[in-house]
Formats: C-alpha cells, structure tokens, sequence
C-alpha cells in the first residue's frame, strides 16, 4: 500500500512538472518580433510665408478584411503654420473611434525654414532631436504619362470647383494604373486620388485615398482658423531637454542643449 501511494504521488507531480517544462522550452524557442506598424501622414502643409493658420488633422483609415467586414481607425491632431512659414505638427495613435480624449499624442514636429530645423520632440522621454530641414516651399505635380516599362499609367482630370471653410478649393482627382507583377500583384490595380486644394492657403483642406492596398483613407482639415497661431506653439515647451544633431559648421560650436 505504501508503494502504490508513493507511486500515485510521484506520477501526479510528473504530470504537474510537464506543463512547466513545456512552457519553459517554448519560451528558450520564442523570438522577439518587431511587428508591423501603421501610420498615415495627415494633410502635407509646405512651409509658405504670409499664408498663417491653424487645424486640426483629422484622419479616417478603413481597411478591408479577406471575409468581407472592415475595420475603421481615427486620428484628431492639431496642425499649425505662421507667417514666417514656420510649422508645427501633432503625430497621435490612430484609434478605433473618434472621440477627441481618446488620441494620445506621441510626438510633436517644429519645421522652421527660416532656421533651416527640424526640431521632434517626444512626450514619453521628454527630449528633442534638432537635425536639418530643407523643404521645397510647393509641391510639383509629376506629369501624366505612362510609367516606365509599361509598368502603369497616371491620369489627371479635373473636378471643377467648390467652397470649404469659406475658401474656394478645386478639385482634382488622379488615377494610377498599375499592371500586373508591377508591384506584386497578379491582376492590375487601380490606385484613385482625390484632392480639393484652396489656392489661397496653398494647402490641401481634403484629401480621399482609395488604394485596394491598404484601404480607404480620407483627410481633411477641420475647425480651421485663418488668424495668426500662437507664438509658443513653436518653441518647445519647458521641461524638454534638447540635443542638436547638426554637424557644426568651422566657426560655429553646436551646444548639445540648444533651444531652437
């Protein structure tokens, strides 16, 4: 009897320690993965002098799924330009809903052509980075034509005209062609844009991007203001340490903590 009781409670403790042991060897196999990321840059603003606002950037991703259904992600940030053509841009998480509390800002850009900086600051370590920013202050469209080797085609046409936000806009949409094996897929596909420009502030107030590769994105600036924005909102704000990763000129001493 004593035998078989002792036995009994070895096999149980066994099968106690399998599970262990199992999980264990999975965790010696188990690598770490970097993942993937998803990111959609908001309305592009261009550093133009004498044409002052503010925004916000709101963004709407759906995407589509192999059984049909689609799931819809958001984004709410704020985005600025003055007079001196300086920028100032949000970047927040994009969430699964629309509410304004739920966007957690992730960094802030301050673009200065002036200055010649691009100064990224980052709330979870409190440090800003200052490298070099050379920006065209327009953006050239590239010509409709065939892509090279047959590979696609680029059409424009015009969508006439309309108001947004008491401006006047125009419309227009361009359709990318794209043929077979080109950029991987076996059937062509179809990439459609559509943008509606206000020549006055020279920016883009909507934006639809509808490219069966990623989805359905729709841009727009909302809750536009004309008037100057504020002249803290692009200096950095107090308890940020900032580094300047320029390289010093000859006659000039770079100071790691330099405020732009």
């Amino acid at each position: 009897m004593k035998t078989s009781a002792f036995l009994a409670l070895a096999t149980s403790l066994l099968l106690l320690t399998l599970p262990l042991e199992a999980q264990e060897s999975f965790d010696d196999l188990l690598i770490p993965d970097g993942g993937a990321r998803s990111r959609v840059h908001g309305i592009q603003v261009f550093p133009v002098a004498g044409r002052p606002f503010s925004a916000k950037d709101n963004i709407k991703w759906t995407r589509h799924r192999e059984d049909g259904s689609t799931f819809t992600t958001y984004l709410f940030a704020t985005v600025a330009r003055d007079s001196q053509g300086r920028i100032f841009r949000e970047h927040r998480h994009l969430v699964p809903g629309s509410t304004a509390q739920q966007f957690v800002q992730k960094y802030f850009v301050l673009l200065d052509p002036v200055a010649q900086t691009r100064t990224a600051c980052t709330f979870s370590t409190r440090r800003c980075l200052i490298s070099v920013y050379l920006a065209s202050t327009k953006f050239v469209p590239s010509p409709d034509r065939p892509h090279d080797e047959g590979a696609g085609s680029l059409a424009r046409e015009s969508l006439g005209k309309d108001v947004i936000d008491d401006l006047n806009v125009v419309g227009t949409r361009e359709t990318l062609s794209i043929a077979p094996s080109a950029a991987g897929n076996t059937s062509p596909l179809v990439v459609v844009g559509e943008y509606w420009y206000s020549p006055d502030l020279q920016v883009n107030l909507s934006v639809t991007r509808k490219d069966p590769r990623i989805g359905t994105q729709v841009l727009q600036l909302v809750d536009l203001s004309r008037g100057e924005p504020d002249p803290a909102t692009f200096h950095v704000p107090d308890g940020f340490v900032v580094q300047d990763m320029r390289i010093p000129t000859r006659n000039e001493k770079v100071s790691p903590a330099l405020r732009p």
